[in-house]
């Protein structure tokens, strides 16, 4: 058996981690294992494909990123071609990857990635390659799996911002206006912001009204409390608004989202008199070292990847329904984008515990 593994969409702590798992796993069983450089770039001719072995993979399992490198821009059903006028243009190159990996001797292939990846396993399973994926991305928005590698640290990156916000925002007697990631789902916001003792969090899944995000803001004001903290996820959008886009995306990309924490804030100090400053944590949510729990759940995650292509469950995502990890077919995972639940009891705690979500 040659496998390869492949990481594509935006990096997450813990992906070195599943590599080196399923490096492992596989080189117990005798298999070859191979790493398909920057997405599937590396089977298109683009990048490199390089041997994986146990040499490989010492001690990165507490490293940050992914050794494969990564894109979010690497469909081979859409990849971008830049045209001799400068222009791009996106060409279908599945059909070029798929006898590449036949050339290669590749027998199966481990993707693992977000929603975007997904997808493309799914369309590259149903023109027969045998495929398994597993679920990454820190927004923790794939359906099918309670939690996904990444997300913990994320969620800790930002708790540890906010807990650092609290003491100057304190000082100055100042509003603080925190921006995470979540285009979509609002986990990040959410989770950090009920750990970190947020004032109001606001997130996609529940519209928020100006009106009473301030009204929180100066009722703590009226209780002596002259400092408040608001965490806002990037997909976040008020009553009767849309989302905040900034900047054009490259060719092949999502839509840039950003720049609502600033426009928040502006709102904020305009109507509450209060002087507001507004943050951006960005791309420090994928960065550094992940947690111990990210470290082991993402090491079962490439384990199980393993053992689902011995039992050969082609076309199946791996995923966490606790306490055990189970296969699931990839396109009943992408017939949802999983979304914080309105009435979760993570959102009625942060509520009773006096937490606004501007609604």
């Amino acid at each position: 058996m040659r496998i390869a593994l492949s990481t594509g969409g935006g990096d997450a702590p813990g992906l070195n981690a599943v590599i080196r798992a399923a490096v492992l796993s596989a080189r117990t069983r005798g298999w070859d294992v191979l790493g398909i450089k920057r997405g599937f770039a590396g089977l298109m001719g683009d990048d490199e494909i390089v041997p994986l072995t146990a040499d490989s993979v010492k001690g990165i399992a507490g490293l940050g990123g992914t050794i494969l490198r990564t894109t979010n821009r690497g469909s081979p059903f859409a990849y971008p071609v830049q045209q001799p006028d400068g222009s791009w243009k996106e060409i279908d190159r599945s059909d070029e990857l798929i006898e590449n990996a036949r050339n290669l001797g590749i027998d199966t292939i481990i993707s693992i990635g977000g929603d975007g990846s997904l997808k493309i396993a799914s369309q590259l399973a149903a023109k027969g390659m045998r495929i398994i994926s597993v679920p990454k991305t820190i927004d923790n928005d794939v359906a099918g799996t309670v939690t996904t590698f990444g997300f913990d640290t994320a969620v800790n990156t930002a708790m540890e911002a906010i807990d650092k916000l609290h003491t100057t925002a304190e000082s100055h007697d100042r509003v603080m206006v925190l921006e995470v990631m979540g285009r979509e789902a609002g986990f990040i916001a959410l989770h950090a912001g009920v750990a970190g003792t947020a004032d109001v969090i606001l997130i996609p899944e529940i519209d928020w009204d100006i009106g009473k995000v301030c009204e929180k803001i100066l009722s703590r004001e009226d209780d002596g409390r002259r400092f408040s903290i608001v965490v806002v996820a990037e997909g976040a959008k008020p009553k009767g608004g849309t989302e905040s886009i900034i900047g054009e995306s490259l060719p092949g990309q999502e839509r840039r989202l950003g720049g609502i924490a600033e426009r928040l804030g502006f709102e904020i100090q305009k109507r509450t008199g209060k002087e507001t400053r507004s943050m951006v944590l960005g791309h420090l949510q994928r960065g550094g070292a992940p947690t111990g729990y990210d470290r082991l759940l993402a090491t079962r995650f490439g384990a199980a990847a393993v053992q689902a292509v011995a039992d050969k469950r082609w076309g199946h995502m791996v995923a966490l329904q606790s306490p055990h990890l189970v296969c699931i077919p990839i396109d009943e995972v992408l017939k949802e984008v999983k979304k914080v639940d309105p009435s979760h009891d993570v959102v009625m705690a942060a509520r009773m515990t006096g937490i606004s979500f501007g609604d």
